[in-house]
């Protein structure tokens, strides 16, 4: 699937220009990610090297950068993600500094995805964001809620769901929909124009919650394949 640069006319993103206009700017008439653009100095290629091999997710916090033996750029890199890691934390948030080599899958024969390699949105039962930031490696995709569908709301996938719940398809089935995340995954429709994240940017997307101003914001992890670089990302 080809993917387009961010913005790619997707009216749901707007740029903002600092931290406080990405934390100060509300969501609403049809925005529902905004990206702070950003082209960082350092070597993060080089602070990914001195982590070495590893498998799955591999959590990251100062004490191990600050062991890692970097020159000056490389130390650089690892200052820039430590101060976004402590941008967040001043906020009020906890955000998360991974090294991520793959991420764990789904068994083959279910029916709705629900690995973050599928097309997603992020739900909270209070109002709440997600923040991204990829600084190494393949970065997160998102994809216009008008260009994807819910896999749920699917013909064919919704009666499979329906044979796997056993039930009607009534308030019992959706809250099977709800309590197996079946109701967050989407698919892009044909013409859908996926964008990349890009490397740098600091992102905060909408998320699923009751009372939300605009829809989520449709995304997900890149694919993994064996041999590609892994990533470095801060979430939240």
């Amino acid at each position: 699937m080809h993917l387009f640069i961010f913005p790619s006319g997707n009216p749901q993103v707007q740029r903002v220009h600092s931290f406080q206009e990405l934390i100060s700017t509300p969501f609403g008439d049809g925005v529902n990610a905004l990206c702070w653009e950003r082209t960082l100095p350092g070597d993060f290629n080089e602070v990914v090297e001195r982590l070495g091999t590893g498998e799955g997710i591999v959590g990251l916090d100062e004490e191990i950068l600050a062991g890692l033996d970097l020159s000056p750029a490389g130390r650089t890199a690892a200052d820039v993600m430590l101060q976004d890691l402590q941008r967040l934390r001043d906020h009020g948030l906890a955000p998360e500094l991974n090294c991520i080599h793959g991420y764990p899958r789904d068994e083959e024969d279910n029916a709705v995805p629900t690995h973050v390699y599928s097309f997603h949105a992020d739900s909270a039962t209070t109002e709440a964001d997600t923040w991204l930031c990829t600084y190494h490696g393949a970065s997160s995709e998102g994809v216009a809620n008008e260009e994807a569908r819910r896999r749920s709301d699917i013909a064919e996938i919704r009666a499979e769901l329906l044979a796997l719940h056993g039930g009607k398809d009534d308030g019992d089935f959706q809250d099977y929909l709800s309590e197996n995340c079946h109701d967050l995954h989407y698919i892009p429709l044909p013409h859908a124009r996926p964008f990349t994240f890009g490397l740098g940017n600091l992102w905060r997307i909408a998320v699923d919650y009751p009372g939300s101003p605009v829809p989520p914001c449709i995304h997900r992890a890149p694919e993994t394949l064996p041999g590609d670089p892994p990533r470095l990302l801060l979430i939240s």
